[in-house]
């Protein structure tokens, strides 16, 4: 057993058929501006798409990190941090850096299940605390139940690979033969090529009976009694606005077939994973998570570029109590295509994730992407995957068709690790084996952030690409949005700087005040409620040096109040919001909003703002219907 667990608080019985649960509450420290958690989401239809939205009904963007591979490794007792304190500085670090509105945080199995027949209490008291230190900061919370190659017990001391997932009790009862993937140069080869790995997860999507020290229990029974008990236990304990803040649950990370027994994976996904979800839908009900959708990802392998499989074309419409909830990682670049990324790169496949989800019935997330940071291109990449996240054209063609960049896409990168670097994880318990590098994970190295041994967190990529405008919460309908971000293509400020969203020569005014600046542009339909729109302003967009041209005016220098004015992020001791109010509002009226970052440069002049208002109005005009 690691050494982990000899610390570990002694933990109760389970029942076969209902977990009871109790712990201690949760402590928190005290955010740098103290608020109110934020308010629950749902999902809504919008003229043939769905969104989130919030208890004001406006259009919800959510965007942030992973926390992170930290829970795969015993060394963080399987959690995103070793500490409270941690997650605290961690939290902050993150809404002051980059703005981040939501978290995707990861938990583990054998984390909550050591035994058959008991839950660790003690563990998921140390997440709601770590939870609450994301939520007090106005952080909203996705839990997604981690996997990789089913479990770290499928691998011994000499494997090239780890995994993590399922408690050891399940792999010893399942007896499963020794692993070996062959020559596998990437660790995703095993779940194609590893008997070993296939088989587990065979067995645990046919609900495999296993012979264990409590008696026979059903693999995915008893992985679906846990899930009800740690949400039942999460939905007890957690203050009721930090409860509010969890958006949903993600069931299982990155599902894999282990064997289609003849049919496709089109077949796989509607014989055996969607009754899953559908299990653990009903769970999440029975729990007191009626309210919260459930975050179902499609087969791992349907858009990785490479052996395509699934991607939920047969499972029905999943309506709004399911979200389509997605990965995305360049499985061409990451492998054979040395090219690097640019302007409209990754425009195709973001536009198959709207697609999908629109067919789904509902609305879309894409919970992890990224790129391993010792690739000279991952800056680019990242940028590249951001700009089709906001617009899924290419920037050089935005502003001539401004509505066919489809709607923004919520998105979580992988990952926020302030470990990265300094980790000591033995792994698969080896003593010669001490992973200190990195992720401490099958030689991965994604973290956009690391800490010195003070706490301090510091990001790794350019923080324009990390600290991006965008539409928080929008009062009404996006018809449009865009955002220049100027990211270098090398680290450390090294590399090319070449803007992507260029602005067309039949708008002089506009090119002229966006030119070698960060800039975004927001087209909304408007609302009679009253509630602000509100966008996440980047650190180097600081309000007395941020102009906005927009039909409710066109200034240099956010005020602290009036109709467009910059307050403080939530939870930030830094960061700003721009919000918009129009007076007398309604659903017929269109609104723009052009934000430049101008604290550099020439001053802007009354005259330039003066063209720039009549151009955008103009351009507003010629491609948005009022009404």
């Amino acid at each position: 057993m690691p050494a982990f667990r000899a610390s570990r608080v002694p933990v109760r019985l389970l029942s076969a058929v209902l977990l009871a649960v109790a712990g201690l509450p949760a402590v928190t420290a005290t955010p740098a501006a103290a608020m109110d958690p934020p308010g629950a989401i749902v999902v809504a239809p919008d003229d043939g798409a769905w969104e989130f939205r919030d208890g004001e009904g406006r259009e919800v963007t959510l965007r942030g990190f992973n926390v992170s591979g930290s829970t795969k490794l015993y060394e963080n007792d399987l959690l995103p941090f070793r500490t409270t304190a941690d997650a605290a500085r961690s939290a902050q670090a993150m809404r002051d850096l980059t703005g981040a509105n939501a978290i995707r945080f990861l938990i583990s199995w054998e984390g909550v299940q050591p035994a058959p027949d008991r839950i660790d209490h003690a563990y998921l008291d140390r997440v709601a605390a770590q939870i609450r230190e994301f939520t007090d900061r106005g952080i909203r919370v996705l839990l997604d139940y981690h996997q990789d190659l089913y479990s770290s017990h499928l691998f011994h001391e000499g494997s090239w690979y780890t995994g993590d997932g399922a408690p050891e009790w399940v792999i010893e009862a399942g007896d499963y033969p020794r692993e070996s993937c062959g020559i596998c140069l990437l660790w995703g080869q095993n779940m194609m090529n590893n008997g070993a790995v296939r088989q587990a997860a065979h067995d645990f999507w046919r609900n495999r009976v296993l012979a264990t020290e409590a008696g026979p229990i059903g693999v995915q029974d008893a992985f679906l009694a846990q899930a009800k008990a740690t949400m039942t236990h999460l939905e007890r304990e957690l203050p009721r606005p930090a409860f509010d803040a969890i958006i949903g649950f993600d069931p299982f990370n990155e599902p894999f077939d282990g064997g289609l027994d003849g049919g496709s994976g089109l077949d796989w996904e509607k014989n055996h994973l969607m009754p899953f979800y559908h299990r653990f839908r009903a769970a999440m009900d029975e729990a007191g998570w009626a309210a919260k959708p459930a975050f179902v990802e499609p087969l791992v392998f349907w858009n990785t570029g490479f052996f395509e499989q699934g991607g939920m074309t047969s499972v029905g419409r999943l309506g709004t109590r399911m979200v389509f909830n997605t990965h995305y990682y360049d499985g061409a670049r990451m492998t054979l295509d040395p090219s690097p990324a640019s302007d409209g790169t990754y425009a195709a496949p973001m536009n198959e994730i709207r697609r999908r989800a629109a067919e789904l019935g509902t609305a879309p997330i894409v919970s992890e992407f990224g790129n391993k940071l010792d690739d000279g291109r991952t800056p680019w990449m990242v940028r590249g995957m951001y700009q089709a996240m906001d617009y899924g054209v290419p920037g050089r063609g935005w502003w001539n068709g401004p509505s066919g960049g489809g709607a923004v896409l919520s998105a979580l990168q992988w990952h926020w690790d302030v470990y990265s670097g300094r980790h000591h994880e033995l792994m698969n318990g080896n003593p010669r084996k001490v992973q200190t590098e990195g992720d401490a994970w099958n030689d991965e190295d994604h973290s956009v952030v690391t800490a010195d041994d003070a706490g301090t967190v510091t990001l790794r990529l350019d923080q324009r690409v990390l600290d991006r405008l965008y539409p928080a919460a929008v009062n009404g309908d996006t018809l449009a949005f865009a955002f220049e971000d100027l990211a270098r293509s090398g680290y450390g400020g090294t590399g090319r700087q070449q803007p992507w969203l260029t602005v067309p020569s039949s708008m002089p005014g506009v090119a002229a005040l966006v030119e070698g600046r960060q800039y975004g542009v927001l087209v909304w339909r408007g609302s009679a409620t009253g509630a602000p729109t509100d966008l996440h302003l980047p650190r180097s967009f600081a309000p007395g040096g941020t102009t906005v041209v927009s039909d409710l005016g066109a200034l240099t220098g956010v005020p602290a109040s009036g109709p467009v004015k910059a307050t403080p992020e939530p939870g930030s001791s830094s960061a700003h919001r721009l919000q918009l109010t129009p007076a007398g509002d309604s659903p017929a009226a269109v609104h723009f909003a052009l934000v430049a970052n101008t604290t550099t440069g020439t001053p802007v002049t009354p005259a330039q703002l003066a063209a720039a208002r009549a151009e955008l109005s103009a351009w507003a005009n010629r491609h948005f219907a009022a009404g």
